[in-house]
């Protein structure tokens, strides 16, 4: 068997985007090499990485000899078909299309809210104070999570983890959700179906190793 290509990974210690692929990479007993964007000093928009990404988001993943790839859940469908063992995805299509709306109801319609990105804009065009952008975390947050917690509840497909016993996109994608509110201090109440699958996904190691405390350039 030949050895896995040798990934360049564009990374920040505290995204929730470069935590899901962390912990895909880890699941998959892959390695990459991380090059630092330092979000808080606006490395983001240098030239140098706006030809890598032109939206100025990370991470960005890049194998020797093609172009780069964005958007997290892109990279981790990527990984999957690249690198099939442990799946990321239910072998059924229904399946599929479930893992992939639970993930986009958090990475699509949640996480995009909370971006240094949409917090500058806030911060400088819309008024808003400390108080305020915590406010707003606070209510999209758990808007979210209330969402999902709704989603899983009851539901017969709902397992161990989001769908069944078997981590897929959709506990990546909550688990990194979840990692972010951490860092910020933000809880949720209510929600103990997502609570107890992202408590089994903190319990294993790919996603521990993953956790934004752990990388280079987290505050001690």
């Amino acid at each position: 068997m030949s050895n896995p290509p040798a990934y360049e990974l564009f990374a920040f210690w505290r995204t929730s985007a470069t935590y899901r692929v962390r912990v895909a990479l880890n699941l998959k007993g892959l390695k990459a090499h991380e090059r630092i964007v330092n979000l808080d000093a606006g490395e983001q928009r240098s030239p140098e990485f706006l030809a890598i990404n032109p939206l100025a988001a990370i991470p960005a993943l890049i194998e020797p000899g093609q172009p780069p790839l964005t958007q997290s859940l892109a990279i981790l469908e990527f990984l999957d078909e690249q690198h099939p063992q442990p799946p990321l995805l239910p072998a059924d299509a229904h399946g599929r299309a479930r893992v992939r709306s639970i993930a986009l109801m958090l990475a699509a319609d949640t996480h995009p809210l909370i971006t240094p990105r949409v917090r500058r804009y806030l911060s400088t065009s819309g008024g808003f104070d400390d108080a305020a952008w915590r406010a707003w975390q606070q209510q999209w947050f758990g808007t979210g999570l209330k969402a999902v917690e709704q989603r899983l509840a009851g539901d017969p497909a709902t397992g161990t983890f989001c769908h069944g016993d078997q981590v897929t996109l959709a506990d990546v994608t909550l688990a990194s959700i979840a990692a972010v509110m951490k860092v910020f201090k933000i809880e949720v109440d209510g929600t103990p179906t997502v609570d107890a699958i992202v408590a089994r996904c903190n319990a294993m190691d790919a996603f521990a190793q993953a956790a934004p405390a752990r990388q280079v350039g987290a505050p001690a």
